[in-house]
């Protein structure tokens, strides 16, 4: 459960919400209280009007962020500096940014944190989740949340079943680590620093630091010709 497992938090401005918690998941169930208790709410970028905020008061976006048309921004929440809210990105409450991140186009993200440089540009659904520094999610990238049967989240650790005691939790995601475009990744899901996914993977239990994952059906190519053409087509062999 060591943190630095996972990140590197000393250049997060936020990383207070990390102490005296002895299970990384907790810093989720605090959010809302410390961002109250932080108390620190102020509009420091330009927001178009055309975007929605809701609860105004509890919002704090920093310097140089580009709030886009059309986005959708409820607080208590916490937006960092030089940082992009795209054009219909949904931002539903409890949710701290650190600097540098992008939450992109039709990109829903609630109760969950991220530190610096991370990117969910497009289509991404972030729930109950924490992702650490130089993350990036691919297009269709979603961390889901909650169980089919409506069950407490548990996961194994080290051939022992944990239980969360919580509904909702998504996945812990570590520094520099990259999921490739449309991968689902089930709820309590843990990826140690500089994990690579490759795309359209399902990825489930924890995952240890520089590991890769793949898909488990292959595919390969093969060169055929049509209609008597001498222009070669690539046609997906399974």
């Amino acid at each position: 459960m060591d943190i630095n497992n996972f990140f590197d938090i000393e250049k997060f401005s936020q990383k207070e919400i990390f102490e005296n918690i002895h299970e990384i998941w907790l810093a989720l169930v605090n959010i809302e209280g410390y961002l109250k208790k932080l108390n620190c709410f102020e509009i420091r970028s330009k927001v178009p009007s055309t975007c929605h905020l809701e609860n105004r008061e509890l919002i704090y976006i920093g310097e140089n962020t580009i709030i886009e048309p059309y986005s959708y921004i409820k607080g208590p929440c916490h937006i960092g500096d030089n940082s992009q809210i795209r054009h219909s990105a949904y931002i539903r409450g409890n949710v701290i940014t650190g600097d540098n991140c992008i939450i992109g186009h039709a990109t829903e993200i609630k109760n969950s944190i991220l530190f610096n440089n991370v990117n969910a540009a497009h289509f991404a659904y972030i729930g109950d989740s924490i992702l650490g520094n130089n993350v990036n999610l691919g297009a269709g990238v979603k961390c889901a949340n909650f169980r089919l049967d409506k069950k407490m989240i548990t996961f194994y650790l080290d051939g022992k079943l944990v239980n969360t005691n919580l509904e909702k939790l998504g996945a812990i995601i570590g520094d520099n680590t990259q999921i490739g475009c449309n991968s689902v990744l089930n709820p309590a899901t843990f990826l140690e620093k500089n994990v690579k996914c490759f795309p359209n993977t399902t990825i489930g239990g924890w995952v240890l630091k520089n590991s890769k994952i793949f898909k488990s059906n292959k595919m390969s190519l093969k060169k055929i010709t049509i209609d008597n053409s001498n222009e070669p087509v690539a046609k997906i062999k399974k």
